[in-house]
């Protein structure tokens, strides 16, 4: 049997990959768990993810969390938070069917954009909920 999280990840990797819209806005599909050294502005990564047992009695299912790393260095925060729009429209249009799970559920948790002093960029961070169980 395949893993949940794994599924859930290709899932949401491929979603982000194919929004034509996304991709425009990064200058390419800049998509990276980790990015790589000198990797050109804007891009997203993803971050810290876990799961964790949503099981019942009677039903299997695991319940994810995971955080989508924006990283921009426009002036001010409009890129990071357009980049974050497109992300959380592509994500809205991710099917039920991650086979052989059923995305039961999936809600953006939260939102935030610091400004990284070090790397003189923003950070914008979006952590997800999903619900998965086998079908």
């Amino acid at each position: 049997m395949t893993d949940a999280a794994l599924e859930l990840q290709k899932a949401v990797f491929g979603a982000l990959a194919a929004n034509a819209a996304l991709a425009s806005a990064l200058g390419g599909r800049k998509l990276h768990d980790l990015a790589p050294a000198r990797t050109a502005y804007p891009y997203v990564t993803f971050g810290p993810a876990s799961t964790h047992d949503w099981s019942t009695d009677t039903e299997e299912g695991d319940e994810h969390f995971f955080t989508i790393n924006v990283w921009s260095n426009a002036k001010g925060r409009s890129e990071a938070l357009q980049l974050m729009g497109l992300i959380e429209t592509a994500l809205a249009a991710l099917p039920a069917a991650i086979t052989p799970y059923l995305l039961v559920n999936l809600r953006r948790e939260s939102r935030e954009i610091r400004f990284d002093e070090d790397l003189a960029a923003y950070h914008g961070l979006m952590r997800f909920r999903a619900v998965t169980e086998p079908v």
